[in-house]
């Protein structure tokens, strides 16, 4: 992999936005490195929600060290209070700095990583086990075979892993056999799905702004789309939260966000189910359509019949490839454990995340480290600017540097970003960091960061007016 030097290199899962940052930074430290993308191209998951407009302008998006490699190359750079759209962030950004010459040659695409292990080293053996080279199993076109890397920078993030249904965490009963009447976060219903949502019954789950983006697209189609209906459920006893602050939210394009979804609450234009906690999905013959059962903590049972779901319920990591390493992983958020009390969205919003590195990715398995929005676990409240940070950090752990990787700093407006602009209009965007997600993201997760789906709080609760959006304060 590496024929300068017997070392073998970092590999770097992963080609999105927080994956490519750590290659930047691996150039700038002269660290070989190789980056093995699962996809045929940069920026799979963030192509996925192309149709999504961040919240956070060009400013906040653009890792410095992916900047410096850039600038030299005559890429021009977008305006920096510019918000750009997932397909803009991937083509204005993305795909020139994989194109650069220090990044193009150590780019694989087609290739996806289905364990990691250490040479000769399972996860029992401790004597030597820092010293063996790490071994990564990866699929090629079919194909099964194993590299080698001095050390492993996992930035593959989670959208290939959205929760279920189910308000369990656990599959709905009739959930699988009902996939195909079931979407994930963000279809573009105005785009290449619009023939699966118009003239038709949609019911969105999830209390994000991941899903508040969903139905305000889908509330432009019932526009023009006559019989086009909207139901919304969620677990909680009111929607205050999904709305947020309204005109007195800091972040502009999120209040107007909330308040425009309220106001179609309001008109009808939208059927809030509230207390909502989907138990059973059924296919029902001869409609065409299927109904969702739920039981909620009280026992009260409540049935939609609609004809499509959308189910905006988050994200979560899969950490299967791991299996043989020694990670320490926190049994709630599936984050590292000292990460987990400093991301928990029952504490914190993505505003209020204090500042991390290294030393809150670490794991026991040295030089083994998850960055991006894979390292928050299903915590909804990651920031691309974030991201960029870790992979700052540990790369100048990787290079010995343990001065400038402990020296973590970003500086996000107290209410964080979560999302996108409202379907149909441009509005002025303000804050920091992405995520689109979570589109995690919106709240939204998404794969670079994606979060939204249902709150976290267990039931049955009631929300009062004064709860601020996700990921404000």
């Amino acid at each position: 992999m590496n024929p300068i030097s017997a070392e073998p290199p970092v590999v770097v899962i992963g080609a999105g936005p927080v994956g490519l940052a750590a290659a930047a930074h691996l150039v700038e430290r002269g660290i070989p490195f190789q980056i093995l993308e699962a996809g045929d191209e940069v920026g799979a998951a963030v192509r996925s929600w192309g149709h999504v407009r961040l919240f956070s302008p060009w400013r906040y998006d653009i890792d410095a060290a992916a900047r410096a490699l850039l600038e030299p190359t005559g890429w021009t750079a977008p305006d920096p209070e510019d918000a750009p759209t997932g397909a803009e962030l991937v083509e204005r950004y993305l795909v020139p700095l994989a194109a650069t010459a220090q990044i193009a040659p150590h780019l694989r695409f087609g290739h996806r990583v289905t364990a990691i292990s250490r040479v000769g080293v399972d996860r029992m053996r401790t004597r030597g086990r820092e010293r063996a080279p790490f071994l990564i199993r990866v699929d090629i076109g079919g194909v099964t075979t194993d590299l080698q890397a001095r050390a492993v920078i996992d930035a593959s993030g989670t959208w290939s892993t959205p929760n279920v249904l189910g308000a369990s965490g656990l599959p709905a009963y009739g959930e699988i056999e009902a996939a195909a009447f079931i979407d994930h976060a963000l279809p573009d219903v105005l785009g290449p799905a619009r023939s699966l949502y118009a003239g038709r019954h949609t019911l969105v789950v999830g209390a994000g702004h991941s899903a508040a983006n969903t139905l305000l697209t889908l509330a432009e189609l019932a526009e023009t789309e006559p019989g086009t209906r909207i139901s919304w459920a969620i677990r909680t006893g009111s929607a205050a939260r999904t709305y947020g602050g309204g005109e007195a939210d800091a972040l502009p394009a999120r209040g107007a966000l909330g308040a425009r979804l309220k106001t179609l609450v309001a008109e009808g234009r939208i059927e809030l189910v509230n207390q909502f906690s989907a138990e059973t999905v059924r296919v029902l013959a001869g409609s065409g359509g299927i109904e969702v059962e739920s039981i909620d903590a009280r026992g009260v049972k409540k049935l939609v019949a609609c004809d499509r779901i959308v189910a905006a319920t988050g994200f979560r990591p899969d950490h299967s490839i791991t299996s043989e390493l020694r990670l320490d992983l926190d049994p709630i958020l599936g984050s590292t454990r000292a990460l987990a009390p400093l991301i928990d969205p029952n504490e914190h919003s993505c505003g209020t995340v204090p500042p991390h590195g290294v030393d809150e990715l670490s794991h026991p398995e040295p030089d083994f480290y998850a960055i991006g929005m894979k390292s928050y676990g299903r915590a909804p409240t990651f920031l691309l600017a974030t991201g960029y940070e870790q992979a700052r950090s540990v790369v100048a752990a990787l290079a010995g540097d343990w001065n400038a990787a402990r020296d973590v700093r970003l500086e996000l407006p107290e209410t964080g970003v979560c999302n996108t602009t409202l379907p149909g209009e441009e509005i002025e965007s303000a804050g920091c960091g992405t995520s689109c997600g979570t589109p995690e993201p919106v709240s939204v997760g998404l794969p670079t960061g994606i979060s939204g789906g249902l709150l976290s709080e267990p039931l049955p609760l009631v929300q009062t007016s004064s709860e601020s959006g996700c990921c404000g304060t």
